[in-house]
């Protein structure tokens, strides 16, 4: 269908032309050409004409058209909700947006709450990098809460204790991780501690949900690599249905005790 290949404003400057009379059959290239663009002038003149002989009044075909603009509207404000998110070696003419720049961007912007879940974290001075601008957000914004998912990995053949674990963990966490005064929220699945292999489990999720409007989804960890070196894709969504979802379902699993708090953060 020839009308499919034009843009909104063809369309609906195509459907004025038809309702006032401007525009009227027999349709011809050279009453047309003041209404599409030349390349596609036979392609409309002859579906224009193809719908006269069926008796598809001129208002009714502008009606169409102006339906089909209306749907055009529609798909593009859901286009510009949606972000490419790319690490990696960038080819010309991409449309993408840098990981790590995103990632600070929905940090700093922050002001109610952040969810991040990530399956591998970076330590000492690449965690720090990573997690500033957050980290000052939050001692700057008392109200802001943040949650954060992240896998603990019980080291092979181990069978310390749990509790060590995570101890151990916490530690880290405060010492090596994270760089601001007031501490997140951490949570992890405690199945990835689990001594039994058919029972255990990761906690492999890679994602932001900032202020239950926008959400990032990704392959990326919160890694320096993974932000700035490796081939990660991802997208983020300017979609509060989506990004409420995203985050109902973690903090479905902390209330059912699916996701438990670790202790000392």
């Amino acid at each position: 269908m020839g009308f499919l290949n034009l843009s909104r404003p063809t369309l609906v400057n195509l459907a004025a032309a038809l309702e006032t009379g401007r525009l009227s059959p027999p349709f011809s290239i050279s009453n047309v050409a003041n209404y599409i663009p030349a390349a596609l002038n036979r392609d409309i003149v002859d579906e224009l004409n193809r719908l006269n002989v069926m008796g598809v009044h001129s208002q009714h075909i502008a009606y169409t058209l102006r339906l089909l603009a209306e749907e055009r509207s529609t798909s593009q404000a859901v286009s510009d909700r949606v972000d490419l998110v790319w690490t990696g070696p960038e080819i010309s003419g991409s449309q993408s947006r840098d990981t790590g720049v995103v990632v600070r961007e929905l940090f700093s912007t922050a002001k109610i709450s952040v969810l991040i879940s990530s399956f591998a974290i970076d330590k000492k001075q690449k965690a720090r990098e990573l997690f500033m601008v957050l980290a000052e957000r939050m001692d700057l914004t008392p109200e802001l809460n943040v949650r954060m998912f992240l896998n603990v990995n019980r080291p092979h053949n181990s069978e310390v204790p749990t509790s060590t674990l995570l101890r151990e963990f916490a530690s880290s966490f405060r010492q090596d991780i994270w760089p601001g005064k007031r501490l997140p929220e951490v949570f992890h699945d405690p199945r990835s501690l689990t001594l039994g292999v058919e029972s255990k489990a990761c906690l492999h999720a890679k994602c932001v949900v900032v202020d239950k409007q926008r959400v990032l989804v990704t392959s990326a960890n919160f890694t320096e690599a993974a932000h700035e070196r490796n081939i990660e894709a991802g997208v983020l969504l300017n979609d509060p249905i989506t990004a409420q979802a995203l985050q109902m379902q973690f903090e479905s699993l902390v209330i059912r005790n699916i996701l438990c708090r670790i202790p000392g953060i």
